[in-house]
């Protein structure tokens, strides 16, 4: 009997968590939506400013970010397409090895992570504080 309710309230656990990600994904393509950009467009912008603080300026493998957005392979290629398209990153071979593609943001992706950075942070905020 102990197990049954301790399993439940895993069961329940993860769901609630399952909940607040989807409540919070929701809420933050709400808000970006206004600046053309969705929450995994943001998430790649934000890993590249990040990179190109600690780095002065590096760019990000493919692969560097594939592992930290969760999103498919061809998932993620199509959204650094789109995001290259917009002029807000940019690709380059990746010069210790031919096969890598590298990702920087530009002068315009650098400005726009910066306006909606706070939005993005207040939302988190909102949905996962308390």
């Amino acid at each position: 009997m102990v197990g049954k309710k301790a399993e439940q309230a895993l069961v329940d656990q993860w769901r609630d968590i399952l909940a607040l990600h989807a409540r919070t994904q929701c809420e933050l393509d709400r808000a970006l939506h206004q600046h053309g950009l969705c929450a995994s467009d943001f998430e790649v912008l934000d890993l590249l400013s990040q990179a190109a603080g600690a780095n002065h300026g590096c760019s990000l493998r493919v692969q560097e970010i594939s592992e930290r957005i969760h999103l498919s392979q061809s998932a993620l290629s199509r959204l650094i397409a789109r995001l290259e398209r917009d002029g807000l990153v940019e690709r380059a071979m990746c010069a210790e090895d031919r096969r890598g593609v590298r990702v920087a943001l530009t002068a315009k992706g650098r400005v726009l992570h910066g306006q909606v950075l706070p939005l993005q942070r207040a939302v988190l905020t909102r949905m996962l504080a308390g």
